[in-house]
C-alpha cells in the first residue's frame, strides 16, 4: 500500500516539473532534438510560401542557409531539382523525396532529400520543410557488393569452364568410369584446395610457394621434407592459381603412384625463376625428380601429360614441356606476365 502511494507521489511531482517549468522542458527538448541531429548527420531547413529561409538547424556542406534556397553551391542540375519539388509540395500540399549527388574530389557524395508541407490549421501550405541525410556510405556499401557479386559471378563461370574442360580430358583419357571418377575427383579436389587461397585473400590469388606446398602436402606428406623449392615466390592472379595448381597435382599424383614421391627418402625439385624480356617479365617454373627406370615406362603410360602440355598453358597463355628420361622427370612451365604480381 505504501509503494503504491509512493508511485502515485511521484507521478503528481513529475506532472507539477511539468506544469511549472514548461518553457525549461521546451529548451531541453530543443537542445536535446539539435544534439540527436547532429549526431546522426540531419540538416533541416524551414522555408515559407516565398522560398525564404525561416530557420536552419545543422547545416553542412554542400547546403548553405543564406541563400533563398539554402543550395548555392550544389550543382545546378541538382538545385533546379530541388527548387521545382519545393514549388511543387507548396502548391500540392504532397511531400516528395530525391535522391541526389554532388561530385567531390574523391568522387560523389549521395544524399536523401524529403520536402514535406508545413500545413496550418486551416490545411494551407505555410512553408516547406527540407530535410537532407547523406547516405554516401550506404551508397558505396551498395555499390562495392554490387561489384562483388558480378566478380563472384564472373569468377563462378570461369571455375564452371574450367571443370568442364577437365571433365572433357579426363573421360577422353579414362580408361574406365572407376578410372574417370578417380581422377576426376583428385582434380576437383586440387581446384577446391587452391580456391580455398583465393578466397582466403579475398580473390587476390595465391602465392605460388604456398600453392605448390599445399598441393604436395595433399599427397606427398610432410611438404618440408618432400618439397625442395627455391626461386621466386611471385603472388599468382586466381585464373594462374587454379591453374598451376591442377599442374602441381598432377605432378604430385603420378610422383606418389610412380615417381620419388613413391619411395620414403624421395623428394622433388620446384624451382621459381623471374626472367626479363621486352614482352614484361616471364615466370619459370620447373619441377624436376629423380626416377627409376621402371618409374619412366609407367609413368608414360599412365601421366597426365595432356593437362600438363595443353591445357595449363593455354590457359595461362604460356608454353610447357615434359621430359621423362632414364633418371630424370621434369616438367617446366613458362608463364607470361599479366598471371602474377612481384611486388
Amino acid at each position: 500500500m505504501g509503494s503504491r502511494t509512493g508511485n502515485r507521489k511521484d507521478d503528481v511531482q513529475s506532472d507539477e516539473v511539468i506544469a511549472l517549468h514548461p518553457a525549461e522542458s521546451g529548451m531541453q527538448l530543443g537542445r536535446a532534438l539539435l544534439h540527436a541531429l547532429h549526431n546522426a548527420g540531419i540538416s533541416v531547413l524551414y522555408q515559407d510560401r516565398e522560398m525564404k529561409t525561416v530557420w536552419a538547424r545543422n547545416m553542412r556542406a554542400p547546403w548553405v542557409s543564406d541563400t533563398a534556397d539554402s543550395i548555392g553551391i550544389l550543382p545546378k542540375a541538382q538545385a533546379d531539382r530541388i527548387g521545382a519539388a519545393k514549388r511543387d509540395v507548396i502548391a500540392s500540399g504532397n511531400p516528395q523525396r530525391l535522391e541526389i549527388s554532388v561530385p567531390v574530389e574523391d568522387g560523389s557524395r549521395w544524399f536523401e532529400v524529403w520536402i514535406d508541407a508545413d500545413h496550418g490549421d486551416g490545411g494551407t501550405v505555410q512553408g516547406v520543410v527540407t530535410t537532407m541525410v547523406e547516405t554516401t556510405e550506404q551508397k558505396r556499401r551498395e555499390q562495392t557488393l554490387t561489384t562483388l557479386l558480378r566478380e563472384v559471378s564472373h569468377r563462378s563461370k570461369n571455375l564452371l569452364a574450367i571443370i568442364q574442360s577437365i571433365a572433357t580430358q579426363t573421360g577422353r583419357y579414362s580408361d574406365s568410369i572407376g578410372d574417370f571418377l578417380t581422377r576426376f575427383r583428385g582434380r576437383l579436389q586440387s581446384l577446391a584446395s587452391s580456391q580455398d587461397l583465393v578466397t582466403s585473400s579475398n580473390w587476390r590469388g595465391a602465392a605460388l610457394r604456398e600453392l605448390v606446398s599445399g598441393q604436395v602436402g595433399r599427397y606427398g606428406g610432410d611438404p618440408v621434407r618432400s618439397l625442395r623449392f627455391q626461386g621466386a615466390n611471385p603472388y599468382l592472379n586466381p585464373n594462374a592459381a587454379l591453374h598451376i595448381g591442377l599442374a602441381m597435382h598432377e605432378l604430385a599424383v603420378n610422383s606418389v603412384s610412380y615417381g620419388a614421391l613413391s619411395r620414403p627418402d624421395g623428394f622433388v625439385n620446384v624451382t621459381a625463376n623471374l626472367t626479363a624480356a621486352d614482352t614484361g617479365t616471364s615466370l619459370s617454373l620447373t619441377w624436376a625428380e629423380a626416377i627409376g627406370a621402371s618409374d619412366v615406362r609407367r609413368s608414360e603410360k599412365r601421366f597426365g601429360s595432356v593437362a600438363l602440355e595443353r591445357v595449363v598453358p593455354a590457359s595461362l597463355n604460356g608454353t610447357a614441356t615434359l621430359e621423362i628420361a632414364a633418371g630424370r622427370l621434369e616438367y617446366r612451365l613458362v608463364v607470361p606476365h599479366g598471371n602474377f604480381e612481384t611486388d
